[in-house]
């Protein structure tokens, strides 16, 4: 048996995340009351088309940062993760009780580094020998693991950073937007749109009234997997260096 067992990533939750950032709500879709008229910074336009302005605006991003606080059917899932449209990438992702992890390309195509916190590691530990237990830790702890990108695994682990895939899933329904309060979402003013759906299930978008008119904030409440999207860091640069060769374990040269 080697001393380091490698982790094993959770597939199925990734892509329930990746569904949920690709606004798809409601199977059955919402109601066709269009509801009250904007006012303010909307002036006359409706809800569906201040709706369909923030999707337009949000998939113009050349960056952007996604915090996702999400329950799903595999237990809670949250991520903050900030990529663009070059291929950088930088986040970190808790899934369930297993621990987090961090994740780090610096360029399309290049090498992905994933770091695992002492929780992580020992949980994908669990069952070997102390040994071996003990090997992972002292090999691993603190340290980044370097993977390719090709690699099934690591795919998993990048859905999130293909940010013109995402982009370009940005799609919803926009019949039945209702007008809701004037918010702020991080400090900057926005105007609340809904939409409800079969049962108890609702979406609340959140759309800035400043600058350009982007979504800020996605809630989902009611349904079978309730959560949060904030979205920030708008065409801000995004920072993703390659960690000290010191600091990293090259997945090739684990046994």
């Amino acid at each position: 048996m080697s001393a380091t067992v490698r982790p094993r990533r959770r597939a199925a939750l990734v892509a329930t995340l990746c569904a949920a950032v690709a606004l798809g709500a409601g199977a059955c879709g919402p109601s066709s009351d269009s509801g009250p008229q904007a006012s303010g910074p909307f002036g006359e336009l409706s809800g569906p088309q201040i709706l369909e302005k923030a999707i337009k605006e949000t998939k113009a991003a050349k960056s952007l940062s996604l915090d996702l606080d999400l329950k799903t059917s595999d237990g809670p899932l949250k991520a903050f993760v900030s990529t663009d449209v070059q291929g950088r990438c930088t986040g970190t992702m808790t899934i369930g009780t297993t621990g987090t992890a961090e994740l780090l390309r610096p360029a399309d195509g290049g090498p992905v580094y994933l770091r695992y916190d002492e929780a992580f590691l020992k949980e994908q530990a669990k069952g070997e020998s102390p040994e071996v237990q003990a090997a992972v830790l002292k090999q691993m702890k603190g340290r980044w693991l370097k993977t390719d990108a090709k690699d099934p695994d690591t795919k998993d682990m990048l859905e999130l950073c293909d940010l013109k895939a995402l982009l370009a899933d940005f799609e919803q329904t926009t019949a039945g937007t209702v007008q809701g309060e004037e918010t702020t979402v991080g400090g900057a003013k926005a105007l609340t749109l809904t939409q409800r759906y079969e049962g108890d299930e609702k979406d609340t978008f959140s759309v800035a009234t400043e600058g350009r008119p982007h979504l800020l904030r996605i809630v989902t409440t009611g349904g079978d997997e309730p959560g949060t999207i904030t979205l920030s860091g708008y065409d801000k640069p995004v920072t993703a260096t390659a960690p000290p060769k010191k600091d990293v374990v090259d997945e090739k040269d684990l046994g």
